[in-house]
């Protein structure tokens, strides 16, 4: 036992590296498809109602089986479901790559999603269980960058490997990395320790799924068919009346999916809560910025995704060494500036208009990721060292669903925003780039992102509430 320990320790960074494979190539896939879907649309016969379940089947079905697999996880070894995620995902992106029908690819796209589900929810609870305190910072801090790097890198590595081979290879890529990672994981991921002798609670999970895939299939088609519209309404109510069942359920369950009692710990709470508004403000961008460079500056795609390339470059270097201080300074601190530096990046996007030029863009964009590069890292270690040891798994699904719901959230608040103050501007009912009118689309996105900008300060509030606490603790 002894000896395991120690070899766990010195090959600790290796089993970093086979870890950080699973969020990278899980986020990566949830935005490397939108680049392809013209093609795939095309190429397939099908329209753009159809061809959306694409990238919304995968984010529903991650978002719904992420806290399940995380429960599973500390019931049964987060080993055992980070090894078969990545078999899974492996297998649903050679099935993806040779579908010939929409239907036949969304199914395989729900299965590369249980896969991802699986991987995504253990990634951080086995990095914690790997990593000394002194350097677990380091370690999440490179979990940040490459969740960072696989979202945003996704759409112009899309566009090249549709543009060198075929829409297919987006898929087929996945195969055999997934085939190396799995086959170091056996070698080189740490041993799971006994289970623990609890009933996994399927009831809960059945509410818990009912409640994220309603509400996430609301949001993401709620643009589309309108806020108004019976079927969305319907998808909201069913969300929240599973949700509050959900709720007394795990109340008085013996073994509960989700345990209400990690909230009753203020910083993770806050911390959580922080996590969300991050994400959600950055997705602003994320969703708002493709436009603006290629309808308002009139750029052609290449260019617009080198200048996309920006954000995840800077949060690439910076988060590394955000981890870094975090585990020498301590976290709160970083995450305040973190935080303050985001909400600057997006008041200085705000100003951005049709006449901006290029290094204008870069600088503000630099300022955006240093920002999410600075807080995502020390966030991530203070969720997981909130956590106790047995609900590890339990926690970092929490976290990992907290940013996914921040993607959704900011997506469908930014539009929904974005084209109600397009259509205050123009004065009729606006839902696309209205051409020759790059006037209103600027003025709709200053509006968004300085709202954007006043969310995040809400983090820097509850934020600072957080430090405080701590220090009045410690004293």
């Amino acid at each position: 036992m002894i000896y395991a320990e120690k070899q766990q320790a010195q090959n600790r960074w290796l089993i970093l590296a086979v870890v950080l494979i699973g969020p990278f190539m899980s986020t990566l896939d949830s935005s490397i498809v939108n680049v392809a879907l013209p093609t795939i649309a095309k190429q397939l016969g099908v329209g753009v109602s159809a061809i959306q379940w694409v990238v919304t089947s995968y984010l529903i079905v991650i978002s719904s089986m992420i806290l399940i697999f995380g429960r599973i996880a500390d019931l049964k070894g987060k080993k055992l479901v980070y090894q078969y995620g990545f078999l899974i995902f492996s297998i649903g992106s050679l099935f993806c790559g040779i579908s010939k029908s929409i239907s036949t690819l969304i199914i395989s796209r729900i299965i590369q999603a249980i896969g991802a589900s699986m991987t995504m929810s253990c990634s951080q609870a086995i990095i914690t269980s790997v990593f000394p305190q002194n350097e677990r910072g380091r370690a999440l801090g490179l979990s940040g960058t490459t969740v960072a790097l696989g979202t945003m890198v996704g759409p112009p590595l899309g566009g090249i490997m549709v543009g060198l081979f075929n829409w297919e290879s987006i898929f087929l890529i996945n195969v055999p990395i997934g085939i190396v990672a799995f086959l170091s994981g056996i070698k080189l991921l740490p041993k799971d320790s006994k289970g623990m002798n609890e009933n996994f609670d399927f009831l809960g999970a059945i509410f818990f799924s009912v409640t994220i895939v309603s509400l996430f299939w609301a949001m993401l088609r709620g643009e589309e068919l309108g806020w108004k519209n019976i079927y969305i309404l319907i998808g909201f109510a069913a969300a929240a009346i599973s949700l509050i069942i959900f709720y007394f359920w795990e109340k008085r369950a013996k073994h509960p999916m989700l345990e209400f009692s990690l909230f009753h710990n203020k910083l993770f709470t806050i911390s959580i809560l922080c996590a969300f508004i991050s994400f959600l403000t950055i997705f602003c961008t994320n969703i708002i910025h493709p436009f603006y460079l290629q309808n308002a500056l009139k750029t052609n795609a290449q260019v617009a995704g080198m200048l996309m390339m920006v954000y995840p470059i800077t949060v690439a270097l910076v988060a590394p060494l955000s981890g870094y201080l975090s585990d020498i300074i301590g976290s709160e601190v970083l995450t305040l500036l973190g935080l303050g530096l985001t909400a600057l990046g997006l008041l200085l996007l705000s100003f951005l208009n049709i006449h901006s030029s290029f290094l204008s863009i870069i600088l503000r964009m630099s300022v955006l990721g240093m920002g999410n590069g600075l807080f995502q890292s020390p966030n991530n270690s203070l969720v997981m060292s909130t956590a106790p040891k047995n609900k590890l798994g339990i926690a970092a699904s929490i976290n990992a669903l907290i940013r996914n719901l921040g993607m959704v959230f900011g997506i469908a608040f930014s539009l929904t925003l974005l084209y109600n103050r397009m259509s205050a501007k123009i004065g009729y009912t606006v839902v696309s780039f209205v051409e020759g009118r790059e006037d209103v689309f600027v003025y709709a996105m200053k509006f968004v992102y300085r709202t954007a900008a006043s969310i995040c300060i809400l983090g820097i509030i509850l934020t600072l509430f957080r430090l405080i606490k701590r220090k009045e603790k410690i004293s």
